[in-house]
């Protein structure tokens, strides 16, 4: 692993085992196919996709709470994939996470303080007075103060759990946070808040963030780099603002053609030419080829057969598909048009 690397994924697969009626082993669902992924000190990668794509099943296996069918995750010097599900200290210490749901995610029973300082009383030597003085260092860093110490979580709205559920993420200083869906269950203005916290946190504490989201524009606002997933395949990766304002894949190009637009004149454009183009199958797993291949408005007979590579496009990243063998194409066609 190069030197400047903190998180490195190297053709990861997740499998699932659907069970009968009767709980017997039936068919494997393989959620995630020979990702690959890096992640630097201080940097945020955002994974994006649909429900269903995979970008959890990676959240998951990073956190060690789903084991790797195959490949390799490696964490500074540590191969986590041959420690399966068991992390020891030393490595949980450093990968922390936020979950999307703060309203499940924090214990209801417990204090603020005892949320806060559960992972310094269960991975440090600090005593309580040395716990509760770390604790509202803590809550200071994301706008909350000591009068909150005492209070239970159905006290908070659901952006203040959420800053609680940060402030216990950053108790013991990790070096990398994963960030799975920390926003879609709080309204907007609240968003905007949380994403410029993590925003704020990483730039001064320089933590490497692993975002999960299925929102490509807020993605961007925060993130360096950002990999799109389809039906458990990295299909493109590059910088934040190549991908999100030069998509190459067709795949992310339709997902920011799905985003809004603000003039109305531009969406109604945008709406007459989904009318007129030709009717897309639904999506569904194909057995051989390009996983996007029943949907893609650019489809050839050469994508049935055979999965693309990562090709490199224009303004860094890669693309897995056919249309940049040769480096002819440097845009994913739009709505209606040709390759």
């Amino acid at each position: 692993m190069s030197e400047n690397i903190l998180l490195e994924i190297n053709d990861l697969w997740v499998t699932y085992w659907r069970r009968s009626l009767l709980g017997l082993k039936g068919k494997p669902f393989h959620a995630v196919k020979g990702a690959n992924l890096s992640i630097r000190p201080g940097e945020t990668l955002g994974l994006v996709g649909e429900s269903g794509s995979g970008k959890s099943s990676i959240a998951n296996t990073v956190l060690g709470l789903v084991p790797a069918t195959s490949g390799s995750i490696r964490f500074g010097d540590v191969e986590l994939t041959s420690m399966r599900t068991h992390y020891p200290p030393a490595v949980r210490n450093q990968i922390q996470a936020v979950f999307q749901d703060p309203y499940s995610s924090l214990n209801p029973s417990m204090t603020v303080e005892d949320i806060v300082t559960e992972p310094l009383r269960v991975h440090t030597g600090m005593n309580r007075s040395e716990r509760r003085t770390r604790a509202v260092e803590l809550l200071e860093l994301v706008s909350l103060s000591e009068e909150h110490l005492g209070r239970h979580p159905h006290q908070f709205s659901g952006g203040q759990r959420q800053r609680i559920a940060i402030a216990s993420a950053l108790a013991l200083e990790p070096k990398l946070i994963v960030l799975d869906e920390p926003v879609s269950a709080l309204d907007v203005s609240t968003q905007n808040q949380i994403i410029n916290l993590l925003y704020e946190r990483r730039d001064a504490l320089g933590i490497a963030y692993l975002l999960i989201a299925h929102d490509l524009a807020l993605v961007h606002h925060i993130s360096d780099r950002i990999a799109v997933m389809y039906l458990g395949h990295i299909v493109e990766e590059g910088p934040s603002d190549r991908v999100y304002k030069a998509p190459a894949h067709p795949y992310t190009k339709a997902l920011l053609d799905a985003v809004p637009l603000l003039d109305p004149e531009a969406q109604r454009r945008r709406r007459a030419a989904r009318k007129s183009a030709p009717a897309i199958d639904a999506p569904r797993v194909s057995t051989t080829g390009c996983p996007y291949q029943n949907r893609c408005p650019s489809v050839m007979p050469r994508c049935q057969d055979a999965m693309p590579p990562a090709y490199p496009v224009n303004g860094g990243g890669t693309a897995s598909c056919f249309l940049f063998d040769g480096g002819a194409v440097r845009h994913a066609p739009a709505i209606g048009e040709t390759a």
